[in-house]
């Protein structure tokens, strides 16, 4: 039996330009306005993925309350919560809040993250289903045979039609 995975890990999407492109622009924008692409765990990130936003407008609702929070103090440019460490370094460098287009050009490069994590899971369910039952070509066959086999054992059974007088 072979190791090889049915479908390779990526799933061959992250070699298509559109997908490539997608994630440039968003990156590109966030350099090019010097702004800070998020590190993986900045707690905003994690905090946009469990608020499970299911439209752009209620993505939109959390980069103002994100930003709200930001001005009022309570999230600076690095997205920390709660008491900070004062080291020397920290304690020159006074803390901004995030703008808005940082806010939505990094929830844009979560949720991108976030499709990535969905597909390669769907890939691999669907590279399991696909080991476990077989394609299908192979399930049309299954469901032939068992229907031919029903219909001859049903056309064979003697039938009850014959009354004794």
């Amino acid at each position: 039996m072979s190791t090889e995975p049915l479908i390779p890990p990526h799933g061959g999407y992250r070699n298509l330009k559109s997908f490539q492109v997608s994630q440039l622009i968003y990156e590109d924008f966030l350099r090019q306005h010097g702004l800070p692409i998020w590190d993986r765990d900045d707690p905003r990130r994690q905090e946009l993925i469990d608020r499970r936003c299911t439209t752009a407008d209620d993505v939109a609702q959390w980069v103002r309350e994100v930003h709200q929070r930001g001005q009022s103090g309570r999230d600076g440019q690095s997205g920390q919560h709660g008491p900070a460490e004062h080291t020397p370094s920290t304690l020159s460098t006074p803390s901004t809040p995030s703008t808005y287009p940082e806010i939505a050009a990094n929830a844009a490069l979560v949720l991108l993250a976030v499709a990535c994590s969905l597909l390669d899971r769907q890939l691999a369910a669907q590279a399991t289903a696909f080991e476990n039952g077989g394609g299908f070509t192979e399930r049309l066959y299954r469901v032939r045979s068992e229907k031919r086999t029903l219909l001859s054992t049903q056309s064979t059974k003697p039938t009850s039609s014959t009354t004794s007088v």
